[in-house]
């Protein structure tokens, strides 16, 4: 019975891909996503809380974002998380809305952007060679011929090399997004 597991290692690999574009979604490129306050905490009943356990999300416009309190006696704390989270936004609480108005980036922040960009980038590339590490482990220890060893070996390369170079291809396409004026 073969260790090696092409199917594992490839829902593996592509969950870092996963992760990749969840890290990139909250990535601000000066237009508004609701994912841009998945990192933000809130302080509530005596824990902390992610905001969309608090409110609602939404982007009513292209530099708009807007949090609709579902108790008011939140809504302070929910200003005070996104003002915490170092995302850069000024909130502006309305009663039980915060209007938060997305600020058009500055060169120095869309350098700062892309760094951060390319470091996701490198931790997913990172998670993708660990995975096929462990492939490369299991087919050493399989007791196959040592013709079947190295076919499986190049078959897990390829599977990396696609999988890097889709990373590489988020990265490109995020660092013009993010420098695009």
């Amino acid at each position: 019975m073969s260790g090696y597991d092409k199917a594992d290692l490839k829902r593996r690999m592509d969950g870092a891909v996963d992760v990749l574009k969840t890290e990139f979604s909250g990535l601000r490129t000066g237009r508004a996503s609701a994912n841009l306050l998945d990192c933000v905490q809130v302080d509530v009943y005596g824990s902390k809380m992610p905001i969309n356990q608090v409110g609602t999300v939404s982007v009513p416009e292209s530099r708009l974002l807007v949090v609709q309190v579902w108790d008011a006696s939140n809504t302070k704390a929910v200003e005070k998380g996104i003002m915490d989270a170092g995302l850069g936004l000024n909130p502006q609480p309305e009663g039980t809305v915060i209007r938060i108005p997305i600020p058009d980036l500055n060169e120095e922040r869309r350098q700062e952007l892309t760094k951060v960009a390319g470091k996701y980038a490198e931790s997913a590339r990172v998670a993708v060679r660990n995975v096929r590490r462990d492939g490369m482990d299991s087919i050493k220890k399989d007791d196959e011929s040592e013709d079947e060893q190295k076919r499986l070996s190049v078959d897990v390369q390829k599977l990396t090399d696609d999988i890097v170079q889709k990373i590489d291809k988020m990265l490109s396409d995020k660092e013009k997004d993010i420098m695009t004026v």
